[in-house]
């Protein structure tokens, strides 16, 4: 004969709704156990060793380095090394505008026009990447080379002095980043024009839109949080490159990723090289800040509103209101073109 037990008996069993809520609560922990594991371990504790090495005072001949709260290696580095921070930040600066000057017409064409074929231009745009990132960057060695393929056939022709060269320039160096970070613009581009509803666009036509109209008014606003996503993704490792202009540039174009570089592997002045990694990477958080306080907080639609709240969109407000309130059939009832 069996006989129900009341839950809270000290012989009683769990009851299985309690137990599937348990285990509802613990699955979202546990799924991000191993993601949180491997972000613990090789983003948290390495950031945490580099900051506490920056506050270090160390031996260059020995290695080893004492705690000693040295907070004034930080001013002292950025001081000594600020004309490497500003043309790191020029050439990201230039290479990041002329990525989004060329990415954005290709992602263009593919989200509008690529029809079933999508997925394979995009396969093409990255085909190239593939390849290692330091090879692709000999490669453009060997095409910017004095008498490379490009130059050297242009001054065979004469078309270019026999003394001109590019290798060693500042436009190697941003031509090289360019090139190498390429997709990191593209594809949030892409993300971003693909994710716009075609209906809305349609709907600006019915309203007697032009096509330039359609795109400034429609498809630009709409891309906004693209393209400041494929800002930051591009801008951000390439003011820490230091392979292209190492190959590409010359003495008188360093960037801070060659100075970081040189401290550590070089000179062997650890904490001068996390001090100003520690910097790179407040430049970094800085950025990702405004782009979470402007557009990762907020909607779409939040943030046009937002950005087109003003004077003028007050004053349109009003002029709809007091025609709302003064009009009857002839004020709401316009005639359409054509008729």
């Amino acid at each position: 004969m069996e006989r129900s037990v009341p839950a809270d008996h000290p012989g009683g069993v769990v009851p299985s709704g309690r137990r599937r809520g348990v285990r509802r609560a613990l699955a979202p922990y546990l799924l991000s156990l191993p993601a949180g594991l491997w972000l613990l371990l090789l983003f948290v504790i390495p950031l945490a060793f580099m900051l506490s090495l920056s506050l270090k005072t160390c031996s260059p001949s020995t290695g080893a380095c004492v705690m000693t709260w040295h907070w004034g290696e930080i001013p002292s580095e950025v001081s000594l090394y600020h004309q490497e921070f500003i043309t790191s930040l020029y050439f990201a600066a230039v290479a990041t505008l002329v990525d989004l000057v060329i990415s954005f017409p290709i992602a263009y064409w593919i989200a509008f026009y690529g029809g079933r074929r999508k997925n394979f231009f995009l396969l093409m745009l990255l085909v190239p990447f593939f390849v290692s990132f330091v090879i692709r960057t000999l490669v453009w060695e060997f095409i910017l080379a004095n008498n490379g393929v490009v130059l050297g056939a242009l001054k065979h022709i004469h078309l270019l002095p026999s003394g001109f060269h590019i290798l060693g320039t500042s436009y190697a160096v941003m031509a090289g980043l360019a090139y190498n970070y390429l997709p990191f613009t593209a594809l949030p581009l892409y993300v971003a024009l693909e994710r716009i509803d075609r209906r809305v666009l349609e709907a600006a036509y019915d309203l007697y839109a032009t096509r330039r109209a359609g795109f400034m008014k429609v498809i630009m606003p709409l891309t906004v949080p693209g393209i400041f996503a494929a800002f930051l993704l591009t801008f951000i490792p390439m003011f820490g490159d230091y392979v292209n202009q190492q190959i590409l540039g010359g003495t008188s174009n360093t960037m801070i990723g060659t100075v970081i570089q040189n401290q550590f592997l070089v000179n062997f002045d650890l904490a001068g090289g996390a001090s100003l990694s520690a910097v790179l990477l407040v430049i970094a958080l800085l950025g990702i800040y405004l782009y979470a306080r402007l557009l990762g907080s907020r909607t779409i639609e939040q943030y046009l509103l937002a950005s087109s709240s003003g004077p003028r969109s007050s004053r349109s407000t009003r002029r709809r209101r007091r025609a709302a309130s003064d009009g009857g059939a002839g004020s709401c009832c316009r005639p359409i073109r054509g008729w």
